[in-house]
């Protein structure tokens, strides 16, 4: 990725004032070459947004993308978050769960919208997140039907509650989801205990699977890590943009 085309990125930082969260959210919007105000474009929404843009490189490999592999221009907005209380706003059991999916749906989309030329259809919007973003990812889809249909999991962290979550959902057939999950990761250590991710993702599919849900899954040799994730992100956007 040496080539300097990909490096010449349009990235506008935003900025909102969340009622729900009762405080301002940043927000990174990466606009594609040739950007037109009076096209429209299919939209990638990440968690953890500063991270996808520094170590997913998100940005980089959407130039690449569009540049040399023909795919059709995008918007990718990635939404910022305070890491101490990740975990609070994007784990189930967390205490600004609620809070932040209010945010995202009543506030975030309807602010970029109101500012950028981005599809509003569920199949033209896609929902991205590692880790606990790929978690809330799923949930925010699994409320939000009308609003989004397509999820990017990478290395999601399906703990027992998003399970009993997911379970308890009878049809999930307009949900399709692109998951991966790196097969060193089945004794990794975060903020609430340790875990297996392979078998939480592999179980988690499962469930997914018998309520309908359209899967893509892949096993890879790879650990919990954005050196991990950010190779395999081109791949990921192909499956829904191309």
């Amino acid at each position: 990725m040496t080539d300097s085309r990909y490096l010449k990125r349009t990235i506008v930082k935003e900025e909102i004032d969340s009622k729900y969260l009762g405080e301002k959210r940043s927000l990174r919007i990466y606009l594609p070459p040739g950007y037109n105000e009076i096209l429209s474009y299919p939209v990638v929404y990440c968690q953890d947004g500063e991270e996808f843009f520094n170590y997913g490189r998100i940005a980089t490999h959407a130039n690449r993308l569009i540049l040399d592999e023909g795919l059709d221009p995008f918007i990718i907005v990635g939404v910022e978050v305070d890491t101490s209380v990740r975990t609070e706003e994007y784990a189930p059991f967390g205490n600004r769960f609620d809070a932040y999916i209010s945010c995202f749906t009543e506030e975030i989309i309807p602010y970029v919208e109101s500012k950028y030329p981005v599809r509003r259809e569920a199949d033209e919007r896609i929902l991205a997140g590692d880790s606990l973003g790929g978690t809330i990812s799923l949930h925010i889809a699994m409320k939000k039907p009308e609003l989004f249909s397509k999820v990017i999991s990478l290395s999601g962290a399906f703990y027992e509650k998003t399970q009993q979550l997911v379970a308890a959902e009878s049809d999930l057939s307009f949900l399709s989801l692109y998951m991966i999950v790196g097969l060193q990761e089945d004794n990794y250590t975060t903020d609430t205990g340790t875990y297996n991710f392979v078998e939480l993702n592999r179980a988690t599919k499962s469930l997914l699977e018998d309520r309908g849900a359209q899967i893509r899954y892949l096993e890879k040799d790879g650990k919990h890590l954005w050196g991990f994730w950010q190779n395999e992100l081109p791949e990921a956007l192909l499956h829904f943009l191309e």
